[in-house]
C-alpha cells in the first residue's frame, strides 16, 4: 500500500474528530479556566454551572477515539466500516488504549471489511451484506481482538512500566524528566500518557513534587508547540489544521496533551518524535529547575499552585518552541519535495 493512501486514510479519520477536538476541549477549557483552583486541581463543588460545562466538553472529548477510528475505517472500506471502527475505537477507550488503540481499531476494522466485501456471495444475499453481515461479523472479531488480544498487554505493559517509574524515581533525574516527558507526549493522553501522570501524582501524596513539575510542564507542550506552528507560517497547513491548532493552543493552556491528536493522527511518524522531544526538553528544565506542582494537572493554568514559577514557564516556552520549531522546518522540507516532484 502506497504511504499518500495510507495517510489519506488517516486524514479521514481526522478531519471528522477535529470537530469533536475543538468543542469538547474548549468547553473543557473554559470550564476549568474560571473554576476556583485549589491544590488538588480546579474545584467545581463551588462551580456547579461550570461543573456542567465541563460534563458536556467530556462527553464530546470521550468521542474523540470512537469517531477518529470509525472514520478511518470508513474511509478504507466506505460505510460498511463505520460500525466496527466506532466498535473498536469505543472498546480502545474502555481498555485504555487511548490514541494509538482507537489507530489499530480503526485500520482493523477498515482493512477487514475491505476484504469482507471481496468475498464472493449468492446474488439474493447481497442485498444484506452491508445491512447486516459485515456490521455484526466484523465488529464481532474487532471486538474480540480489542478485548482479549489488544486490551491485555496494554494493561499489563502499564503495570510494569510504573514499577519500573518507581525504581527511576530514585535514579538520574536528568533521565527520569527525559522518560516522563517522551511518556507523556507519546500517546498524547492514552496509557503510556496516565503511567506517567499518575506517578506524578502519586508522588505528591508522597511530598515529593518535583516529579509533578516535570510532567505538568510536559503535558502542556504538544498542543502549545503544535499550535504555535500554524500560526508561524500558515501557507504550510491547511485550513482545518489552522482551526485545530487554535483549539489546540487553548487546550494547552489549561493542560491538555490530547490538542496535539488531530496532527499526530494525520502524521505520526513525524509529529510524535517532534512532541516526544519538545516535552523532553521541558521536563528536564522542570526537573533541574526544582520546579514543584502541588495540583495533580499542568499547564500554565496550575501556576498558583507551582513552585519556581519562573522556571516553569520557561519550561513550557522552551519546549514549546523546540515542537513549533522543528515541525515548522519539516513542514516547509516536505512542502518544497512535493513541489519539486509536481514540476
Amino acid at each position: 500500500m502506497k504511504v499518500s493512501k495510507f495517510k489519506q486514510y488517516l486524514l479521514s479519520g481526522v478531519s471528522y474528530a477535529i470537530p469533536f477536538v475543538a468543542s469538547g476541549g474548549i468547553l473543557i477549557a473554559i470550564s476549568i479556566a474560571f473554576a476556583p483552583m485549589t491544590s488538588q486541581g480546579p474545584d467545581f463543588s463551588r462551580a456547579p454551572f461550570l461543573k456542567l460545562i465541563n460534563d458536556i466538553g467530556t462527553v464530546a472529548f470521550s468521542l474523540l477515539i470512537p469517531v477518529l477510528s470509525g472514520y478511518i475505517a470508513f474511509g478504507i472500506a466506505d460505510r460498511p466500516g463505520l460500525v466496527p471502527g466506532f466498535v473498536g475505537g469505543y472498546i480502545a477507550n474502555q481498555v485504555g488504549a487511548g490514541f494509538l488503540g482507537g489507530l489499530i481499531s480503526g485500520l482493523l476494522a477498515g482493512f477487514l471489511v475491505f476484504y469482507l466485501k471481496k468475498i464472493k456471495v449468492p446474488v439474493y444475499i447481497k442485498p444484506v451484506m452491508p445491512i447486516l453481515i459485515y456490521p455484526v461479523v466484523s465488529s464481532l472479531i474487532i471486538g474480540f481482538v480489542m478485548y482479549r488480544i489488544i486490551g491485555a498487554p496494554i494493561h499489563d505493559l502499564m503495570l510494569s512500566i510504573t514499577k519500573w517509574l518507581e525504581v527511576m524515581g530514585t535514579g538520574n533525574k536528568v533521565i527520569l524528566a527525559i522518560i516522563l516527558g517522551s511518556m507523556i507526549a507519546f500517546d498524547m493522553g492514552g496509557p503510556v500518557n496516565k503511567v506517567a501522570f499518575f506517578f506524578g501524582a502519586a508522588m505528591i501524596q508522597q511530598g515529593n513534587y518535583y516529579i509533578m513539575g516535570a510532567c505538568a510542564a510536559a503535558i502542556c507542550i504538544p498542543p502549545l508547540g503544535l499550535g504555535l506552528a500554524t500560526l508561524i507560517n500558515r501557507k504550510l497547513w491547511t485550513e482545518q489544521e489552522r482551526e485545530a491548532g487554535l483549539a489546540a493552543l487553548g487546550m494547552g493552556a489549561i493542560g491538555i496533551t490530547e490538542g496535539a491528536i488531530p496532527f499526530a493522527a494525520a502524521d505520526p511518524l513525524r509529529v510524535i518524535p517532534v512532541i516526544m522531544a519538545g516535552s523532553s526538553v521541558g521536563a528536564v528544565i522542570a526537573m533541574l529547575g526544582k520546579v514543584g506542582d502541588h495540583a495533580p494537572h499542568g499547564g500554565p493554568i496550575v501556576l498558583p499552585v507551582v513552585d519556581n514559577r519562573f522556571m516553569y514557564l520557561l519550561a513550557i516556552l522552551v519546549g514549546t518552541f523546540v515542537v513549533a520549531g522543528i515541525m515548522t522546518f519539516l513542514r516547509a522540507r516536505s512542502k518544497k519535495k512535493a513541489e519539486a516532484a509536481a514540476a
